[in-house]
């Protein structure tokens, strides 16, 4: 995974002195669909070493371009259960929903797109069954989100796209209603996919 972040990072790097996107203009929006693996950084201070899977699941997203290289991007899937752990054994389960708002600089290589982003993520967690109920987490989640990635022109107005996003997401652990701990979800997502231009 680290390979893939220094590559898509080498590639931006090398494409920040070149001219602008000219077939990206403000006004566009490019419309892409994502398979992603993400990765939980799984790191908690309840002492309990609590872990959700990591899984593949499926992304959407929309760029509008406010010019030839800026962009907002909205990232959107649907709510995913995970599998939570305790030291390895099998407490529960819970599911988030992440929808997650950046601000893109893109550059041009002449036909490949490389891009770099920063922005906010919104987690709910919700359907949260841990040890029976006798464990709870907080509902919602606010965190930094930062990505990087490439679209990669194919044919007419479609991309290939590869992209890599880190996305902050924590949540507190309760017990009894009283504060454990504090749960860190932190994911690497890493995907490809498709992108339309229109």
């Amino acid at each position: 995974m680290k390979k893939h972040i220094i590559a898509i990072a080498a590639i931006t790097l090398l494409a920040s002195g070149a001219a602008m996107a000219q077939d990206f203009k403000a006004g566009s929006l490019l419309v892409r669909a994502r398979a992603v693996h993400l990765d939980s950084a799984n790191k908690d201070t309840t002492g309990l070493g609590l872990e959700v899977n990591n899984k593949w699941l499926p992304e959407v997203d929309f760029s509008y371009f406010l010019s030839p290289n800026l962009a907002a991007e909205l990232i959107l899937t649907v709510p995913q259960k995970h599998t939570v752990t305790a030291g390895g054994a099998n407490i529960g389960s819970l599911r988030h929903l992440p929808p997650t708002l950046t601000v893109q600089y893109h550059f041009d290589l002449g036909g490949v797109k490389p891009y770099v982003g920063a922005g906010l993520n919104y987690t709910r967690f919700s359907s949260v069954n841990l040890l029976g109920g006798a464990a709870d987490v907080k509902r919602n989640s606010f965190g930094p989100a930062l990505q990087i990635g490439m679209d990669v022109p194919l044919t007419g107005n479609m991309y290939l796209n590869f992209d890599v996003k880190k996305v902050y997401i924590k949540t507190d652990v309760l017990a009894g209603g009283v504060k454990a701990g504090t749960f860190k979800v932190d994911p690497v997502l890493v995907g490809m996919g498709l992108g339309w231009r229109f």
